[in-house]
């Protein structure tokens, strides 16, 4: 695709070159910073001085002014010129003779004593541009022979050349350029690359001299251009690789020349110029009669025959702002990339950044969101200038103005969609992500709170999920901008959010429990009572928590009591002391029996009057359904077995106060009698159980509770009292009653025998009972008996056993001597021994009889040593 890269601006014009001469006709040029230099057939240099002018409008153009010429003398075309400004010397080809001219004068060089100036034979030479030799006044120049195989290097003074090396070819070579060491030739049939210090030669690729002009083009440091075959412009290296695509050319091509990053190609009647970056036609100027193309430090010139022109390169940022003006991203991209090496790295990292943003608005506007996106992440884009386009998203406080000259032409979203709303709804969604994904990096530093508040915008409008996850994470949302929004989307729950980020809870609960009455709509949560309940009992102001709690404990007690029993007992949390809450809670039965319930039950508080308390509350509870008509049987059942759970458990609640109020309630009778147990009362307990309730299972029950963290002989009175109930009931008892507790005693005993002292129950029981009542009974019970007795026997005989080894042990230690003398010492005390009477220790170990003594007064239980023997 083309680009405007150059303008072709005449320098030099006919009628200053020639006047009325008609047959003069250029054949060389040569520039040397302003100064122009040109070769013409009739064997004349002319000498001009070239002057940029530029317009008020920018246009450039050259002002000319011609300051010599001078004839050679040789009456044949000047075929080559070529500027030694270190020397101020013109080396010049005319006639096959290369000689020096003064660049000021232009008159030749005479030879110096003992040296030449002129080199003869010559078809062509070259300047080697990057020198090897350390010379500042001295010029490298590789020279083609016109009578051998030959390439010569000479070195060039100021009046005087010298012949330094002489490398043979393998054909008549017809072009030549050099850099440093190496030469890149063209041969009759082929290019090559010859390094003439080793002698190492590369062959390129076939070419044919005969159908068209060779080209031979240094464009940098070991790295040529040359014309191939098919119409290519081929890149060699000193290695002769090609480390760019070829770009394709004419086939007629005169001259090529470098000028970054482009490629620029003459022929019959064009100039063509392609880009070296992505070998893409960016330019064709149209130039008839051309035949002549150079590069001078940078500066391109092209000749015809009689007149001269410059081609002057647009500057690059202008190029660029043209390709994206037209929507060539991708071109501007790489015609900014490729420009790096021209531009300092300062400018060169402003521009780019700039042009990626550009690109990347481009891209956006095309709604290719991630090829823009990934240019405003290279081109570190100030977010806000995105944001900006969309209408009052930016904070009303925010300072941003867009950037001059602007990075795009869009007015705002709504031009930019032209009132598509699909195209209006594809870009917020973009902006979310991409929002979402800079508002935690470097990108967003110093612009948070614009970020975070056009974030909170957009998913309040949107109904986006992720609203609740940015309020409910670190953000910098300001509140003024955000409540308005919010509230016009019915928000209320993502609003109460903010005002808690901000430290404004009392607003926060206020709102919330707006939408729980039906004041205000938001149905961002089914559950916003339970939520706010949650809200308050992790919340660390109490004044809130008292000022709140009554409206949730009368939404639902049973929910609202969670502020109190869901507080977490932690050293940051503010506590609530319980006294405080029971009283609070007096108005709200149920509430208090929860939280009670919580106290004892689940944080095992232990306090008498909670326990007591709580037991009351069931005792009424109690009462209250039995005294109701009907009588709910399931619920009455549910609140006895609690009320009895509790006073079966706990031993701390008062249980002569909770006697006292259920004396007279003959339906408590169950409950009265685990009170009568805590008192350890077990007669009247049992009383109650056997004779008025007729309970059996439950009196077997209770003398199993009441004795479960007591011995076995508490266990086994209580059991033993619970038959004589048995049994002294059935002696007063008459009819069917008398032969219920018979057998209620003969199930005790056979369930429970273990228990029971069998000889004390055989003198309690009756004379008449069958001893087939009693067969199970007195099975186990003798079984047990059995049992015991030869258990017993077992551990004596053991004890016996061990009792005689240990008196074998003694037997023994007394058989063995043991040796004392003045040269051995005590064990205890370590001192030798000066009398014969020692204790001996277990091992035979001889120690003073008073140390022995010492150490039995000093031991905690004054024990005797019962294997020490007193003998010599």
């Amino acid at each position: 695709m083309s680009v405007k890269a150059f303008e072709l601006v005449p320098a030099v014009e006919r009628d200053l070159l020639m006047g009325d001469k008609a047959r003069i006709n250029i054949e060389c040029i040569e520039c040397c910073g302003k100064h122009l230099y040109m070769g013409t057939n009739d064997c004349f240099i002319h000498h001009f001085l070239l002057d940029e002018v530029t317009s008020s409008k920018g246009k450039l153009s050259y002002s000319v002014q011609k300051l010599l010429h001078k004839y050679l003398g040789l009456k044949k075309p000047v075929a080559e010129l070529r500027a030694a400004s270190a020397l101020e010397r013109l080396i010049v080809l005319c006639d096959g003779i290369v000689f020096l001219v003064d660049m000021v004068t232009l008159e030749t060089v005479p030879s110096a004593a003992g040296g030449g100036a002129k080199i003869r034979g010559v078809t062509a030479f070259c300047i080697n541009e990057n020198p090897v030799n350390g010379d500042p006044f001295c010029v490298e120049m590789g020279v083609l022979s016109s009578k051998r195989r030959t390439v010569q290097i000479y070195m060039v003074y100021e009046d005087r050349v010298q012949l330094v090396k002489e490398v043979t070819t393998p054909e008549q070579p017809c072009a030549v350029s050099l850099d440093g060491y190496f030469l890149c030739l063209a041969l009759a049939t082929q290019y090559m690359i010859l390094n003439y210090n080793t002698g190492a030669s590369q062959d390129l690729f076939p070419y044919n001299s005969e159908e068209r002009r060779p080209i031979v083009k240094r464009i940098g440091r070991e790295e040529f251009l040359l014309a191939g075959p098919g119409g290519l412009g081929m890149f060699a290296n000193a290695e002769g690789v090609s480390q760019r695509a070829p770009v394709n050319w004419s086939e007629s091509v005169i001259g090529a020349a470098v000028c970054f990053p482009y490629v620029v190609a003459l022929d019959e009647s064009f100039i063509t110029i392609h880009s070296m970056l992505d070998q893409q036609l960016k330019q064709t100027l149209s130039f008839r009669d051309g035949h002549i193309l150079q590069d001078f430090e940078g500066k391109v010139i092209l000749a015809s025959t009689k007149a001269v022109y410059v081609l002057v390169p647009l500057p690059l940022e202008r190029q660029i702002q043209d390709l994206l003006a037209s929507h060539r991203v991708e071109e501007a991209l790489i015609l900014t990339e490729g420009a790096q090496r021209n531009i300092p790295k300062d400018k060169f990292q402003i521009l780019h950044k700039r042009i990626l943003q550009q690109a990347g608005f481009i891209q956006f506007g095309q709604l290719q969101f991630q090829e823009a996106k990934e240019h405003f992440r290279k081109g570190q884009l100030d977010v806000r200038e995105l944001i900006s386009l969309y209408p009052l998203l930016l904070p009303a406080s925010s300072s941003f103005t867009r950037c001059h000259p602007p990075l795009h032409e869009f007015a705002d979203l709504n031009h930019l969609a032209q009132g598509d709303q699909e195209k209006v709804l594809r870009c917020k969604k973009f902006l979310i992500s991409y929002l979402g994904e800079v508002r935690s990096t470097e990108v967003a530093n110093g612009c948070r709170e614009d970020v975070d508040t056009a974030l909170l915008k957009l998913y309040a409008e949107q109904d986006h999920d992720s609203l609740l996850d940015l309020l409910a994470s670190d953000n910098a949302c300001l509140l003024a901008d955000s409540v308005p929004w919010l509230e016009k989307y019915q928000k209320y729950f993502a609003l109460g959010l903010l005002y808690h980020y901000n430290g404004q809870d009392s607003a926060a609960l206020q709102l919330w429990i707006r939408v729980v009455d039906g004041e205000l709509q938001d149905s961002t949560r089914s559950d916003l009572y339970e939520y706010i309940v949650d809200f308050l009992y992790s919340c660390s102001n109490l004044d809130l928590v008292w000022k709140y709690a009554d409206w949730a404990l009368q939404k639902n007690p049973t929910i609202g009591v969670h502020i109190f029993t869901k507080r977490p007992a932690s050293k940051d949390q503010s506590q609530l002391n319980p006294d405080d809450v029971i009283t609070y809670l007096g108005k709200h039965s149920q509430a208090l029996l929860l939280y009670l319930e919580h106290l004892v039950l689940e944080r095992r508080t232990q306090k008498e009057k909670f326990h007591t308390h709580l037991a009351v509350l069931y005792l009424e509870r109690v009462l209250s359904l039995m005294s109701k008509k009907p009588t709910d049987e399931e619920q009455l059942t549910r609140a006895r077995e609690r009320l009895q759970a509790l006073l079966r458990e706990s031993n701390l609640y008062r249980v002569q106060f909770l006697l006292g109020k259920m004396e007279n309630c003959e339906e408590l009778l169950l409950e009265r009698a685990t009170l009568h147990g805590k008192l350890e009362e077990h007669d009247k307990a049992l009383h109650i159980l056997v004779h008025k309730l007729r309970d059996f299972p439950s009196a077997e029950a209770f003398c199993t509770w009441a004795s479960c963290s007591q011995d076995s002989a508490y266990r086994q009175q209580l059991f033993h009292l619970l038959l004589g109930v048995y049994l002294d009931g059935n002696q007063t008892a008459t009819g069917g009653g008398a032969g219920d507790l018979e057998m209620a005693a003969v199930d005790l005993l056979n369930r429970h025998g273990e228990v029971f002292d069998a000889v004390r129950v055989l003198r309690m029981l009756p004379e008449g009972w069958s001893l087939q009542l009693l067969r199970p009974f007195l099975g186990r019970a003798i079984r047990a008996s059995m049992h015991a007795c030869r258990t017993s026997q077992i551990a004596l005989g053991l004890s016996h056993s061990e009792n005689l080894q240990l008196l074998h042990d003694r037997l023994k230690e007394r058989k063995k001597p043991i040796f004392v003398s003045e040269k051995k010492g005590c064990h205890l005390c370590h001192n030798t021994f000066s009398e014969p009477d020692v204790v001996s220790l277990p091992g035979g170990v001889p120690v003073h009889t008073h140390c022995v003594a010492q150490r039995v007064r000093d031991s905690p239980t004054k024990r005797q040593l019962t294997n020490s023997s007193n003998h010599t």
